[in-house]
């Protein structure tokens, strides 16, 4: 009997990777055919590249190329990929946190390409990738990664702006990340206030050997800059790149008094700019080193604008915080002299500092790292819940992008597709009800109602609403594969409405950690890497349910046994979910108002 199930189960899958082998390289002639009837292939309509040669004139005091020269560069190439989809004249409105994984050095070549990866009303986001070349060795390495804010103004007056049409897997990708990171943007000042408000710092001052301190006051740089013509766009406008070096000035000279050395610029909080700036304005910059660290310090610098010498108001144009090190002969950093901050405000800038650091790492951490690269949960805690929300759905929404999806089977009008990398197999299930997209996210929003057509939900418990759109589970599931115990699960699931027309109603789940919650010997702790539902309206009271999920280790024996067409529970459980729609679908006429 179980040989026979063997040779079965070896038979569905050789029968699926099979037909999916076919249908990939299918697709690879296909696409194969298309680049080549393009001529030389498809390429973006809004990319702009740049290419620089590293002067002396362009370095600092280590012969390296200076971030504010940079900096200008990279603001440059992205304005003239914003106009470009414009039409119009563009204005700078942010630069997210920028981190320098390398230094170019003179007769080097900067290479800097920027496309527009989404625009919403008059806003557009860009983003752009820095290399350098080595036209001696033909070797080449990234700098750095960024995102840019870009808005579009005629005769001062905001712009409509058409939308983006993403082609490429890799453009899908960015497009619909580009929604979750315009949100952050949005509510950026007041989830860094709740966070340095929530977060606790650990005081370190009075512990400390005042004697071997260095005075915060000590590096205090204040310098003026007057806006002439070569500083500004056609409008008169400051360049964005021109603020941004001035400030990235000032701050290097701070962190030298400190460490009296030549400093290195590592990475850049986000750039924000309050307001704008014209020719024959007075820029007043200010650095002072808050905080310093082991082996790094962070350096606050602030902008203001005024228009003549007699005016006593002076406009708060731009504030970011920059981290600095200090390399050895060895590119290793070195240790740090203390600061011995000022009371009062001193002292207040010096635990934000702290603060911001932890949340530097944290966001760093979850925002930044491949999905693949960091544990499945990760802690839960007021400092990273903005960035693992953030992760949480845009992981969903770059598994979605994905391209080479292969329908494997199709049963009652549900189709199942599954997609193979490297590390896991995902599958994907989908139908049409007829439902509002509206009614089928609200109703499955709640994961409390799950156990009514999910068997693998057995109960669920609502253990924090964080805000609107994100809520912490613990779930109950019953046992699998053979195990006798149960399994639990923590999860967060965040929900997001879309963004534009076309966009999708979005439910996307993972695990988290709560300390309130611990692994307990009653239950197996299950994990959830990236799952969830994505809802297309697809017509009057129609919509596209998909539920996309990653499969971890212990779920994959039961993924390949429905992918293999051994078991039916995968259609089993989606038809129960259309089912609980259609039963349900008039139970929301009060919620969908705020909808």
């Amino acid at each position: 009997m179980m040989q026979n199930v063997g040779n079965h189960l070896r038979r569905g899958f050789s029968s699926v990777f099979l037909s999916r082998q076919s249908r990939k390289s299918t697709s690879r002639v296909e696409d194969k055919e298309s680049a080549m009837s393009d001529g030389e292939g498809y390429r973006n309509p809004t990319e702009v590249q740049m290419s620089q040669l590293v002067l002396p004139c362009h370095t600092n005091q280590r012969g390296e190329l200076s971030v504010g020269q940079l900096l200008k560069w990279i603001d440059t190439t992205a304005c003239l990929s914003a106009e470009r989809h414009a039409g119009c004249p563009c204005v700078t409105a942010s630069m997210d946190d920028i981190y320098f994984e390398h230094t170019i050095s003179v007769g080097q070549v900067v290479n800097i390409k920027a496309k527009v990866n989404r625009a919403f009303n008059s806003s557009m986001e860009v983003g752009i990738q820095v290399a350098s070349e080595d036209l001696c060795s033909e070797k080449h390495w990234s700098v750095c990664k960024a995102l840019a804010t870009f808005v579009a103004q005629r005769d001062l007056s905001k712009v409509k702006l058409k939308q983006i049409t993403p082609r490429t897997e890799e453009e899908k990708t960015e497009h619909g990340v580009a929604a979750e990171r315009r949100r952050m943007r949005l509510v950026y000042a007041d989830t860094i206030k709740d966070l340095l408000a929530n977060c606790a710092i650990q005081d370190e001052l009075e512990s400390r050997d005042c004697s071997h301190m260095v005075p915060a006051e000590k590096t205090r740089v204040e310098s003026v800059e007057l806006v002439l013509p070569p500083h500004a766009n056609h409008q008169g406008n400051t360049f964005g790149g021109q603020i941004m070096a001035w400030m990235e000035n000032v701050a290097t000279i701070a962190a030298s008094r400190l460490c009296h050395d030549h400093p290195t610029l590592k990475a850049i909080e986000m750039f924000q700019f309050r307001g704008p700036s014209q020719v024959g304005d007075r820029l007043v910059l200010k650095a002072i080193v808050n905080n310093a660290f082991k082996h790094s310090m962070e350096v606050g610098v602030s902008v203001e604008a005024y228009r003549q010498e007699a005016e006593t108001h002076r406009r708060h144009i731009n504030s970011a915080f920059m981290t600095f090190v200090v390399l050895d002969t060895n590119d290793q950093p070195r240790l740090l002299p203390w600061i011995q901050p000022q009371p009062g405000d001193g002292e207040r800038r010096y635990r934000e500092a702290s603060a911001r650091r932890k949340i530097r790492l944290d966001r760093q951490y979850i925002v930044s790292c491949k999905q693949a690269e960091i544990a499945l949960s990760v802690s839960w805690d007021p400092s990273n819940e903005v960035y693992l929300s953030y992760n949480n759905v845009s992981s969903l929404k770059m598994l979605v992008a994905k391209d080479n999806w292969v329908l494997s089977s199709e049963v009652n009008q549900v189709r199942l597709y599954t997609l193979e990398d490297d590390k896991y197999l995902s599958f994907h299930l989908e139908m049409l009800v007829h439902v509002d997209a509206a009614h089928a996210f609200l109703l499955l929003s709640d994961l409390r109602r799950r156990p009514e057509w999910d068997k693998h939900y057995r109960s669920v418990e609502l253990v924090q609403q964080v805000d609107e759109d994100d809520a912490i589970y613990h779930v109950i599931s019953p046992p699998l594969g053979g195990d006798p115990k149960p399994q639990d699960f923590v999860i967060l699931a965040s929900r997001r409405k879309p963004c534009d027309n076309g966009d999708p109603y979005v439910i996307a789940l993972r695990s988290v950690m709560l300390p309130t919650h611990p692994e307990t010997p009653e239950y197996r702790r299950g994990e959830t890497l990236c799952s969830g539902f994505c809802f297309w309206r697809q017509g009057d009271q129609m919509t596209k349910v998909s539920y996309y999920n990653q499969a971890t280790s212990s779920f994959l024996n039961y993924v390949t046994t429905n992918v293999a067409g051994l078991s039916s529970e995968f259609y089993n459980t989606f038809k129960a979910c259309e089912q609980f729609l259609l039963s349900n679908r008039n139970d929301l006429a009060p919620s969908l108002q705020t909808l």
